[in-house]
């Protein structure tokens, strides 16, 4: 069964906008060692930077059948190019709406949005700095979650 999961907040250790594609572990076991939150997987950061990475559990050298996770990045920079808002503002100076959201995307987005604005549920104080209150842990415990650095 698959899950999704959105963390959002204000104070939060670090801003990023990305998907991890957790793969299913495979039907043999290989390594002795394979704790779940060291599964393989995918993940795609959209935001701040672009960064595209593949995690998996290799063997480490010698006999013993050991894993050690490892993943490969490939980054985009940024250097030299425009910043989002700056692309913004001179799509709008040109009069391109591309990146702009439609009135039927904003009228369905109020949709979903209306009924929790009129019954919202109660507001779970964290420290800043933290990934959230206990509350969050509970609702993805025995999930992955990749911390983001």
């Amino acid at each position: 069964m698959s899950h999704s999961y959105i963390r959002t907040g204000k104070c939060l250790p670090t801003t990023a906008t990305e998907v991890i594609v957790d793969l299913k572990p495979p039907p043999l076991r290989v390594f002795d060692d394979i704790p779940r939150a060291h599964s393989n997987y995918f993940r795609f950061r959209l935001g701040p930077e672009v960064v595209i990475s593949a995690g998996a559990r290799v063997k480490q050298p010698g006999e013993e059948m050991k894993g050690e996770a490892v993943e490969l990045i490939a980054r985009h920079t940024t250097a030299g190019e425009k910043t989002p808002y700056e692309r913004l503002l001179g799509d709008a100076i040109r009069g391109d709406a591309t990146l702009f959201t439609s009135d039927s995307i904003v009228e369905a987005a109020w949709r979903v949005l209306e009924p929790v604005l009129e019954d919202p549920p109660p507001v779970i104080e964290y420290e800043p700095g933290t990934w959230g209150p206990a509350a969050a842990k509970k609702l993805i415990a025995g999930e992955l979650w990749h911390s983001v650095e």
